[in-house]
Parts: C-alpha cells; structure tokens; sequence
C-alpha cells in the first residue's frame, strides 16, 4: 500500500528522532548539571569576595586607628610641654590661657581615645566576621568538592553516551530521504521536541488538537508529507506501522516460497 510506502520512508526519520530526543534529553540535564557547578562556584567566588571586602574594611580600620593612635600621642606631648611651660610661668593670665589650652586638649584627647576604642571594638568584630568567612570558605570547600567530582563525572558520561548517540545518528541519516530530514531537522531546531507524530483518532498526538477529516484521510493514503494544520509536525498513520509488519512479513513468505 502506499501508505506503507510513506511510512517507510518516515520510518528512518522516526529512528533519527528517538536519537535526538534521547539527545536533547542528555544536553537538558548536562545544562542542568554545569548551572549547579556555576551555582557551586557562584557562593564560592561570594565568599571570596566577602572576605577580600571584609579584609580591606579591616586594613582601612588599622590605618584609621593608627592615625587615631597618632594623633592622641601627639595631644599628650602638647599637654607635657605646656604643662613643663606652666610650672614656669609667673603671671596669672598666661597661667589660665595655659589652663585653658591645656583643658582643650585634654577633651580632644579624651574624645579622641573614645573614637579609637570604639574603632578598635569595631575591627575586632569586623575580624570575628572575617574568620566565619574564612571557615565557611573552607568548609563549602571541602563539602562541594565530592559533589563537584559527582557531577563532572555525571557530565562526562553524559557526554560519552551523547558521542555513543551522535555516531548511531550518522550512520542513519545517510540512508535517510535527504528533503524528509531537512524538514524534519528544521521543526526539531523550532520545537525541541517529537515533530514526527502518528495521527490518534483524528487528532494530531504532538498538539492534541483534533484534525479534520480531510485531513485524516490525507495521513491515511501516505501520498505525500501532511503537517499538523495547529503545530506543524509531520503526521503518519498509526496504524501504516502495523500494515507496514505485515508487507514486511509477505515478502519474506514470497522470498522464501521462491
């Protein structure tokens, strides 16, 4: 019948898409695979950035304190000169202007001791911080690692088993109606899905959408390719696999008989 005849001729296409959909399959969990070892590498570099941030918030602190630390030695050695000075000094107003700058310096020193402790208290939790950071890093390397080598092992057999695919696919398409897979190759890059589909009671098994019954009857005869009017995909008759076995099984019995 011809209708055999055409569903022979969609018979190596539908070979060629099982392969690629085992394929398309294998690359939609490889993706998924190397997002999780970006994900793995994403809160890693994270971490490494919190710490570089945290570090240089630190070193900025140490430099803050030492000018601090600077500035309060420098006030306690104005106050020991004035106060050398002051001993000296006989007349009363320079003695209370003396007082005066000494009692200045005095809150500036004060004031200034209080803005470095607090500096200080602030660097030793900022360095508390640092070292959680530094032990997260370290842990969230040593737990990933084992799932890092699981899923790069997971990639390369998935590679090895796409290749396997890859090289069953090449030697099909060679025997394949070339115009048959150009069209074919072209809906599978649009739809990433099974674009060769059998016709079940009058309804198109990619879409699910019921089909005319001009329709059906031009997927019966296998005259020629019929599209899915809603989708696209090729159609066939379902039931020209069935007649195509028993065509089959004839000419073997003729075969034999002769």
């Amino acid at each position: 019948p011809i209708e055999v005849v055409m569903f022979s001729a969609l018979k190596q296409i539908l070979e060629i898409q099982d392969l690629d959909i085992k394929m398309l399959r294998l690359m939609r969990v490889k993706k998924e695979r190397l997002a999780e070892l970006e994900h793995i590498a994403a809160l890693r570099r994270d971490l490494k950035n919190q710490q570089n941030d945290k570090a240089l918030e630190i070193d900025e602190l140490n430099k803050t304190i030492f000018t601090q630390e600077s500035k309060i030695a420098d006030i306690k050695e104005k106050l020991k000169k004035l106060e050398a000075k002051q001993s000296s000094i006989k007349k009363v107003e320079e003695f209370n202007a003396l007082t005066q700058e000494m009692s200045s310096l005095e809150r500036e020193r004060v004031n200034t001791e209080h803005l470095t402790s607090d500096l200080i208290d602030k660097k030793n939790a900022e360095e508390e911080i640092l070292e959680k950071i530094k032990h997260s890093l370290v842990t969230s390397n040593e737990s990933s690692k084992a799932l890092e080598e699981e899923i790069i092992n997971n990639i390369n057999l998935i590679n090895s088993e796409g290749k396997v695919l890859k090289e069953k696919r090449d030697i099909l398409i060679k025997d394949a109606d070339q115009e048959i897979l150009k069209i074919y190759e072209k809906l599978l890059k649009n739809k990433k899905d099974r674009v060769v589909v059998p016709m079940e009671n009058r309804t198109c098994s990619g879409c699910h959408i019921a089909l005319t019954a001009q329709h059906e009857n031009a997927v019966r005869k296998g005259e020629r390719l019929v599209f899915c009017e809603h989708c696209s995909r090729i159609l066939y008759w379902q039931e020209a696999q069935e007649l195509e076995k028993v065509d089959t099984t004839r000419r073997r019995r003729r075969a034999l008989k002769s």
